[in-house]
């Protein structure tokens, strides 16, 4: 095997990055949500007064949907700083910021989803996405119209 095609490549890393990201939040937390929701919404944290189920849907949306979108590169850099919001958002006034003892059990997890979803928001998708696709696609549109029109 030729580790060499695998060394510095920025590309495979965020591919890596993302698919592992984006599945396991949600494969652990959004499929949870979205076939638990009505038992979870009995008795889901709010800590912003907003209601139970508000929150619940607001969770939802990082867990079930932008998750996935995060998995796939689609609106990969919006999609990831939802995902690292709503997570520092239950890290910290759900979790208070725990990271160390016995009551701690989230907040490795926490920490390591809002890193690696800032890391995405900030780097973007990377050329292995639908983001790149799209963009590759949208740019060979205005390359050839702009070629037409100097015709």
């Amino acid at each position: 095997m030729n580790l060499n095609a695998l060394r510095a490549n920025p590309a495979v890393a965020l591919l890596v990055l993302r698919v592992g990201l984006g599945m396991s939040l949600f494969l652990r937390h959004g499929v949870e949500k979205l076939t638990g929701f009505s038992e979870m919404a009995a008795r889901f944290p709010d800590p912003f007064h907003m209601g139970r189920v508000p929150s619940l849907v607001i969770a939802l949306l990082s867990d079930g949907i932008a998750s996935l979108l995060i998995a796939a590169g689609a609106g990969t850099r919006l999609a990831a700083a939802y995902v690292a919001g709503n997570v520092a958002v239950a890290w910290l006034f759900v979790h208070h910021l725990e990271f160390f003892g016995p009551q701690a059990e989230h907040g490795e997890l926490c920490a390591l989803y809002v890193c690696g979803a800032l890391t995405l928001a900030l780097s973007g998708a990377g050329p292995y996405s639908i983001d790149a696709m799209m963009r590759r696609r949208s740019d060979a549109t205005v390359g050839s119209a702009a070629n037409a029109a100097r015709l």
